[in-house]
C-alpha cells in the first residue's frame, strides 16, 4: 500500500499550515542539547480521530496508574498514566479525539493546543486501518510542525475481516517514520508497539536536538 497515491485530500492551505507553524515555533523555541540522554521520564501523546481504539491503547498501556483531569480553561478532559517502557518511567497523555490541527471543536482545540504548547517527546498517531488514507492527513500534518510521529496502524482484526492488509514495512517506507500494526482489542501488536517507543526512550531522538 503507497499512502502518496490516495485519492484524498491530505494537504492543508499553505497559509493556514505557516500560521499553525508560527505559533509552534514561537511557544517551543527548541533548546539544543548537551546531555546525550533525555530527561528521566519522557512523555508520549496518543493523538488521532475517534472510535480508533485510542482510548483502549492507553489504558493497556498504561494498566489502572491513570489520573483525569480538567486541561487548563477547557472542560475537556485528558488522561495521564505512566508507563515503564524500555527499563524507563514514561509519562503517556491520552489527548481527546481529533481530525485535523485545525479544530472545529472544543476537543479539537484542546488537543491542537496540547501539541503545540507542551513537550513533547513522542506524538504516536493511531489510525483506523480500514480508513488508512483518509486518516493518514493528519499524520502529515504533524510531520510537517516537525514533531517526532510514530503511527500506529489499529484494529487489524476488523480491517482483514474486511479483506484490508497493511504492509507495514512497505508503509514505513513510505511515510519515513515508525510504522506499527496492531489490534488493540486482540492485545496483537503491544509488545511491538513497546519495542519501537524503546527504540526513542533509549537514544537521543526525544532530545529535541535540533
Amino acid at each position: 500500500m503507497t499512502c502518496n497515491h490516495c485519492r484524498d485530500s491530505c494537504q492543508i492551505s499553505p497559509g493556514k499550515l505557516t500560521a499553525i507553524w508560527d505559533r509552534f515555533w514561537t511557544r517551543n523555541q527548541f533548546k539544543k542539547s548537551s546531555d546525550p540522554l533525555i530527561a528521566p521520564r519522557a512523555t508520549i501523546a496518543l493523538v488521532g480521530s475517534p472510535n480508533v481504539g485510542k482510548s483502549l491503547l492507553f489504558n493497556l498501556l498504561t494498566g489502572s496508574y491513570t489520573t483525569v483531569s480538567n486541561y487548563p480553561g477547557t472542560t475537556v478532559d485528558i488522561s495521564q498514566g505512566q508507563a515503564i517502557i524500555a527499563g524507563q518511567t514514561v509519562s503517556i497523555i491520552d489527548t481527546p479525539g481529533m481530525y485535523s490541527l485545525i479544530p472545529m471543536t472544543e476537543e479539537e482545540q484542546c488537543s491542537r493546543d496540547f501539541l503545540l504548547t507542551e513537550s513533547i517527546d513522542l506524538v504516536i498517531h493511531v489510525i483506523d486501518a480500514k480508513h488508512l488514507s483518509r486518516m493518514l492527513a493528519l499524520t502529515f500534518q504533524l510531520m510537517e510542525i516537525q514533531l517526532p510521529v510514530l503511527l500506529a496502524v489499529n484494529m487489524l482484526d476488523e480491517a482483514e475481516k474486511l479483506g484490508i492488509w497493511v504492509n507495514e514495512k512497505q508503509l514505513e517506507a513510505s511515510l519515513g517514520i515508525p510504522v506499527v500494526t496492531l489490534s488493540a482489542y486482540q492485545k496483537r501488536g503491544i509488545e511491538t508497539l513497546k519495542s519501537k517507543v524503546g527504540n526513542y526512550v533509549t537514544t537521543p531522538a526525544l532530545s529535541y536536538s535540533y
